[in-house]
């Protein structure tokens, strides 16, 4: 690698955060650019270009471009971590991968995700039905974990890394986390990982509504 990665987003973006959260497992060097969303940068030409939806996280590296924090994801292991466990060959454990790559586009920004964008930037949604949609997803992520120690195989992958983020910051959009012991212990040992980075705390704008 030629140079780092460059990283387009918004601080407080869970959807920003597993990106980052990635590069750095993987020890791959990067920059962030954080976007002004007040004064709309990411609907400006040049970050078009990079992301044709004006949507963060975005990528460029050495030249290619790549929006889409779960694509990403594929991407940054498969260019750099291919002989990984982060997205197993075998067509079970990947097929296990991608089942909650979809569930974290789909019930994870339903839910937790769009209970926090309520209560810590104000976006016009119902909270009441978040927040129901958060435990529905969170009863069945503490069973399945009470017998393992990760979401899709016997060591981490992408899928853990895909709903870290939100589901840490759940507590943040008014989803209490305490009746998920084993949800609690998997967060820990996600945090235990080498290399390992917590979202940034800098305040941002809202990033747009739908997942990406």
């Amino acid at each position: 690698m030629s140079h780092p990665i460059t990283l387009y987003r918004t601080p407080k973006s869970g959807h920003c955060h597993r990106v980052e959260l990635m590069l750095s497992l993987l020890g791959l060097p990067y920059r962030t650019v954080d976007l002004d969303m007040a004064n709309r940068a990411h609907k400006a030409p040049e970050f078009l270009a990079i992301s044709p939806f004006g949507l963060v996280p975005a990528i460029d590296d050495n030249g290619y471009t790549l929006s889409d924090s779960n694509a990403i994801l594929v991407y940054l292991v498969k260019n750099y971590a291919a002989d990984s466990d982060w997205l197993p060959a075998s067509p079970k454990d990947a097929a296990e991968v991608q089942r909650w790559l979809t569930i974290a586009a789909d019930n994870l920004f339903a839910g937790p995700c769009a209970a926090r964008l309520v209560k810590v930037f104000d976006i016009p949604l119902d909270h009441s039905a978040a927040v129901e949609k958060a435990h529905d997803l969170l009863g069945i992520l503490d069973t399945h974990l009470s017998t393992r120690a990760w979401l899709a195989t016997g060591r981490p992958t992408l899928a853990d890394v895909a709903l870290f983020s939100y589901i840490a910051h759940a507590p943040e959009g008014g989803v209490d986390l305490r009746p998920y012991p084993s949800v609690h212990t998997w967060l820990q040992r996600v945090r235990a990982l080498p290399g390992f980075v917590a979202m940034a705390s800098s305040p941002v704008v809202a990033p747009e509504l739908r997942p990406a």
